[in-house]
């Protein structure tokens, strides 16, 4: 069985984070492992909601992956500081994987800051360059673009050749945000691909950035293509969105069972 590692934060609500890549992971046939980089949750009294994790135990739990399991694809998450960005780039290039998925996690589902002020430059300059691919929303699209706004499928493409330019080899721009249809564009510095789903009419939805690269992550780890990866975690993803589960107070997650139980065959692709 191919083996793929997340490093991200557990997510108490179980639909994203840590949470939502093992799931994924399970679904698609690999082998998860994690390393976890901070604990969100709120706190009754403080209202606190990221609580992170010492360096020292984030090392531990590298390490104990890498020489004791291994890695066929990695991904990334939730790291939130500057230190925990800077501590995975200096380890990564002692790793023994091939594929790396960065999603450049920043906001939650209602807009909490999942990344500390001072962590950008270190993301983009340490980090990003290391990535196969990496896979930023809208709202993450804008702000490693130095806020430029985003409203259409042609900025979408022009984003991705201008994220393109930090280093990656491949970029995904998510527009779930967009008006119609679920458009996402993937860009390798030459060709251009959209990859695009009818959109759902439901809130519930926490996760979906998180099981898109775990996805891809899947993927890549079973030895697609970065394009088929990419395809077969759009399907993923949205026959998860399609069989979502409802929660009492928030958002609720999409359903992880969704995509082997009962497939998914609404995604048109188009090359340019």
């Amino acid at each position: 069985m191919k083996k793929a590692c997340t490093i991200a934060g557990s997510a108490a609500r179980g639909g994203a984070g840590i949470q939502a890549d093992l799931k994924t992971f399970q679904e698609l046939g690999v082998y998860g492992t994690s390393a976890i980089t901070a604990f969100v949750a709120t706190h009754p009294v403080t209202k606190q909601g990221v609580y992170t994790q010492s360096l020292e135990v984030l090392e531990a739990q590298l390490y104990t992956i890498a020489s004791q399991i291994g890695m066929d694809a990695l991904k990334t998450g939730m790291l939130f500081t500057k230190e925990i960005i800077e501590l995975v780039a200096n380890w990564l290039p002692t790793a023994p994987v091939k594929h790396v998925v960065i999603d450049p996690v920043m906001f939650g589902k209602v807009g909490t800051a999942l990344m500390e002020e001072g962590a950008m430059a270190s993301l983009k300059d340490k980090l990003l360059p290391q990535a196969t691919i990496i896979t930023p929303n809208m709202p993450e699209a804008e702000y490693l673009l130095g806020g430029r706004g985003l409203s259409t499928v042609q900025d979408l493409q022009d984003a991705a050749r201008d994220l393109h330019q930090l280093g990656t080899q491949f970029v995904l721009v998510k527009g779930g945000r967009l008006e119609g249809p679920a458009t996402d564009v993937l860009y390798d510095g030459e060709r251009m691909l959209t990859v695009e789903a009818p959109r759902i009419n439901t809130i519930h939805t926490n996760g979906a950035g998180c099981s898109y690269s775990a996805a891809i992550t899947a993927g890549l780890a079973q030895g697609l293509r970065v394009e088929d990866a990419v395809i077969q975690a759009k399907k993923f993803v949205t026959a998860g969105i399609r069989r979502a589960i409802p929660f009492e107070a928030v958002a609720g997650a999409i359903d992880h069972r969704a995509y082997k139980e009962v497939g998914e065959n609404s995604i048109t692709i188009t090359k340019y």
